[in-house]
């Protein structure tokens, strides 16, 4: 092989046993990760290992990494006319506008089914529970409707308490709070 000049992507012949490698002088060679531009055709397509499947952990591994300190991540995923959101975190006065900007992006007159899936949030507070309130709403203003699965926790103490649960159709099985426990102490039996 004639030496390339200095910076160059080698073409991805398939016959090029030095393809993924750069050269950095001459007759020098490093591996670079992924291709080139000029490397890609139409209809390649690339199979990664190991193949495992991203957990909630790796989000959280990543974050760190990332210095992303972001206490609400969301994963969506459109079908049909229904829109998934994943809520993992919190939602609270400051991760509600994330969830509304979401909302308001997602959810309109062509997915007007939107279920949450709540199982991973770790908080509500009253802001959020607003939020999801005004979800609801806006679902009903293009004939739709928002469907809350997973709820336990202070989600759960919150719409039992408010009454806010008869907004929402709640489906799964979900942990019935004890509405009178101060904090979401589920009645630990202590004297004041």
């Amino acid at each position: 092989m004639s030496p390339m000049p200095s910076g160059e992507c080698l073409s991805m012949d398939r016959d090029d046993r030095l393809w993924g490698y750069r050269a950095v002088g001459e007759h020098r060679y490093r591996e670079v990760i992924g291709f080139c531009y000029d490397d890609f055709r139409p209809g390649d397509v690339f199979e990664h290992r190991p193949g495992r499947t991203l957990g909630e952990s790796d989000n959280l591994w990543m974050a760190g990494f990332s210095m992303n300190p972001s206490p609400l991540h969301i994963d969506a995923v459109l079908e049909g006319r229904t829109v998934r959101l994943a809520l993992v975190g919190e939602l609270t006065y400051s991760t509600a506008p994330q969830f509304t900007a979401q909302v308001a992006e997602v959810l309109g007159p062509f997915h007007p089914r939107m279920e949450l899936d709540m199982a991973r949030l770790h908080f509500c507070d009253s802001v959020g529970l607003s939020a999801l309130i005004r979800a609801q709403r806006r679902a009903q203003t293009v004939g739709g409707v928002v469907v809350l699965s997973g709820v336990h926790g202070s989600l759960a103490r919150n719409l039992a308490v408010t009454g806010a649960g008869v907004l929402f159709d709640v489906v799964g099985p979900q942990e019935q709070p004890d509405a009178s426990a101060p904090n979401g102490s589920e009645g630990t039996g202590g004297s004041a």
